[in-house]
């Protein structure tokens, strides 16, 4: 069973940055693609930004050019550094592990943007 443990969620203003981490129980160069989703109250969960085993990087409209997603191998630990935060980036955001077909997921960490 892989676990998955967010942390660096919190409250900031509004222009402001947060570094969220994923560290995984297993090896994370074993997965196809280890994932940053969030869900915002009475919304349905959007994916935010995915990193492939080979590096790729791919980011929703929304948060491109202001959130990027990294990974460090050794660490078996993905990161999601968020910059120039707005409130509609509030929401719980989740870590998750994709190994086709099954995504493995993390209990999620609150990130709330004030104005």
């Amino acid at each position: 069973q892989v676990q998955l443990v967010e942390s660096g969620g919190g409250l900031v203003q509004a222009g402001g940055s947060l570094r969220l981490s994923c560290a995984a129980s297993a090896s994370i160069f074993s997965f196809n693609a280890m994932d940053w989703y969030r869900q915002a109250p009475g919304k349905q969960r959007e994916l935010v930004a995915l990193i492939t085993s080979g590096g790729t990087t791919n980011y929703a409209d929304s948060v491109k050019g202001r959130f990027t997603i990294s990974r460090d191998n050794a660490k078996n630990t993905v990161y999601l550094q968020m910059n120039s935060l707005k409130p509609e980036d509030t929401a719980v955001y989740f870590c998750a592990a994709l190994k086709v077909p099954t995504h493995y997921w993390g209990q999620g960490t609150q990130v709330t943007v004030s104005s």
